[in-house]
């Protein structure tokens, strides 16, 4: 049976206890730990996520969010660290049943680049959608909006009405520490949300979530993890058998951003990202397919 959970800072403390007594660490490692932890917490927060519902796909969402703010990879393995470490010590103490950190990659696995989609994977996962479910056109205009905008699935989730802008092309996204950027919107975006908005009509919408753009059956904002779920649920479908999730629409709407050849600055912006050296790492997966490409196709190459 499981034991109640205590509150965030009665549990850090307990981490902190955990730490010196069964797993002897120094009080600058325990520290760290703890602030790493701490770090999760103020995420998990910020995305009401109860602790005992943590997911697999909330820490993997977490990591990336890391990648995004330019945390280094270093930096990301210890942090990676730190969230195994908690979640085995709230399985030890019989807070949790189930550990969500087991799958979570290690820090050689952070160092990776990003997965990418292929234009024609991500048709074809929006071919399968059901559009004789009531939630299909919705899940289209998700899945236009995600990979068109290349917005993070916090900013999806919490897309405004008012931040809508279809006769002028472009939405405004709220992004990292309430900074606000102006995103085009491809034209199959607009004609997929212009379809969507019948059926939100319909919806019986729940007071106070009037201003969300997408809504689930029961008139609420839908959620991250209901995102991550559609974009699974879609992959599958699709028969795309890597591990697939909305971050994954960000990394392939930058990558092929950069081989239409738009400018790396341009990108920037429209992902919002704070450091341009964040999203260099695109420019790094960009030259690794111009190595093939000659290493494949030029004349000196194809003597050997």
């Amino acid at each position: 049976m499981k034991r109640a959970i205590p509150t965030w800072d009665k549990l850090i403390d307990n981490y902190h206890a955990f730490l010196a007594l069964e797993k002897g660490l120094s009080e600058n490692s325990r520290l760290a730990y703890c602030t790493d932890v701490h770090k999760l917490g103020v995420y998990l927060s910020q995305q009401k996520i109860a602790i005992a519902d943590v997911t697999t796909d909330d820490l993997h969402a977490f990591v990336a969010d890391l990648h995004d703010l330019g945390i280094a990879a270093s930096t990301r393995t210890r942090i990676v660290c730190g969230i195994r470490s908690f979640f085995s010590f709230l399985q030890i103490e019989g807070f949790i049943d189930n550990n969500p950190a087991e799958m979570l990659e290690n820090g050689t696995a952070a160092r990776k680049l990003p997965e990418v989609l292929s234009v024609d994977e991500i048709d074809e996962m929006i071919r399968c959608i059901d559009m004789s479910k009531e939630e299909g056109q919705r899940n289209r205009a998700i899945m236009e909006v995600l990979y068109g905008c290349g917005l993070r699935v916090t900013e999806l989730v919490e897309l405004e009405l008012s931040s809508l802008f279809i006769d002028e092309g472009y939405i405004r996204v709220c992004g990292k520490g309430s900074k606000e950027r102006i995103v085009p919107l491809s034209p199959s975006a607009i004609e997929e949300i212009r379809a969507y908005m019948p059926c939100r009509a319909a919806i019986d919408v729940k007071p106070h979530e009037e201003k969300y753009l997408f809504l689930n059956r029961r008139g609420a904002h839908l959620t991250r993890v209901m995102i991550f779920y559609i974009i699974k649920q879609l992959a599958g479908l699709a028969g795309i058998r890597r591990s697939i999730s909305p971050h994954t629409l960000r990394h392939s709407f930058a990558t092929h951003l950069l081989e239409g050849g738009a400018n790396l600055r341009a990108i920037q912006q429209m992902l919002g990202h704070e450091s341009i050296s964040t999203t260099e790492i695109y420019l790094h997966m960009d030259r690794t397919e111009l190595r093939r490409e000659i290493l494949e196709h030029h004349p000196r190459n194809l003597r050997r």
